[in-house]
């Protein structure tokens, strides 16, 4: 009589797996499902905005469904060429003033970085929790004194103080991350290059930074994505439409006293996002990686 109370244990442990498998593969398959969901709830605006731009006037806000019933490109023809410039040049001014902002956060932020991670000095502490404390500062707190001070400077309606500012590690955000970055690289680093007869500037420029590309590049990402979205700041200290950036240019197709042009808008903006897009995704790996390493250590 053993001999079958034996088979029938076996046979029971064989199937357990199976139900564990089967158990576990649920959850799993309802996370997915809720995930895809999710996805195309967040993505749903894009989708009605892309068939939007390909709807008449008339249809637009007539007809609910992200088809077009009579689908038409006019919107980009229109759109392209319906400001004083064509649509590139305002993309253009976008890029200058990206470009400025990304260099300038980039060398800043860093050194301020090197400066309170690396070394000492009097009141460091005092000066990294002054430096902290301005991110909790809004920016409508300090604009009016920034205006008067380009103002003086004859600096309105150019990009100068949409890029100097940036030279100067104004962004308290991008100092703390490099920071925090900083402090996980081993100090055996720089007192081996010490050793070997290197000063700080070298230390920072042939040790840390060739380590820190993770947290470079989520700094540069981060900036490319905040500048290139950016309308408070560029609608105060750009009036004059030479000086428009895309989203400036963008405002512009919505008459507050006549006919807004939505078409041409919604076109447009899709225009606009390509740049975005293409950015971050050339560059997702560095951005998934710099915020995954970055903060490891207090």
């Amino acid at each position: 009589m053993a001999l079958p109370e034996d088979v029938v244990v076996q046979e029971h442990s064989i199937e357990l797996p199976t139900n564990t498998t089967n158990a576990k593969g649920r959850p799993r398959i309802l996370t997915h499902i809720l995930l895809v969901a999710g996805g195309f709830l967040m993505i749903y605006p894009l989708i009605w905005m892309f068939g939007a731009s390909f709807k008449p006037a008339y249809e637009i806000f007539t007809n609910q469904g992200l088809l077009p019933q009579h689908p038409t490109g006019i919107n980009y023809v229109q759109g392209w060429n319906a400001l004083q410039f064509p649509f590139w040049y305002y993309l253009w001014n976008s890029t200058l003033v990206c470009l400025g902002a990304v260099i300038g956060n980039v060398v800043s932020c860093s050194l301020a970085a090197f400066a309170f991670a690396r070394l000492r000095f009097p009141l460091r502490g005092v000066f990294f929790a002054v430096m902290l404390g301005t991110i909790m500062l809004p920016y409508n707190a300090i604009v009016v004194p920034q205006y008067v001070l380009f103002l003086n400077l004859n600096w309105l309606n150019t990009f100068l103080p949409l890029i100097v500012p940036k030279f100067a590690a104004t962004d308290a955000f991008f100092v703390f991350l490099l920071v925090q970055f900083f402090r996980t690289l081993p100090r055996e680093l720089d007192e081996a290059a010490k050793i070997d007869g290197a000063n700080y500037w070298q230390i920072f420029w042939r040790v840390v930074l060739p380590l820190a590309t993770p947290a470079l590049a989520t700094t540069a990402i981060f900036t490319f994505l905040f500048t290139w979205n950016d309308f408070f700041t560029q609608t105060i200290f750009l009036n004059n439409q030479a000086t428009f950036t895309a989203p400036l240019a963008l405002r512009a197709f919505l008459d507050s006293t006549g006919q807004s042009n939505y078409g041409a808008l919604f076109a447009m903006s899709l225009i606009s996002l390509i740049p975005i897009f293409g950015f971050f995704i050339a560059f997702q790996r560095l951005l998934i990686e710099g915020v995954a390493t970055t903060g490891l250590k207090g």
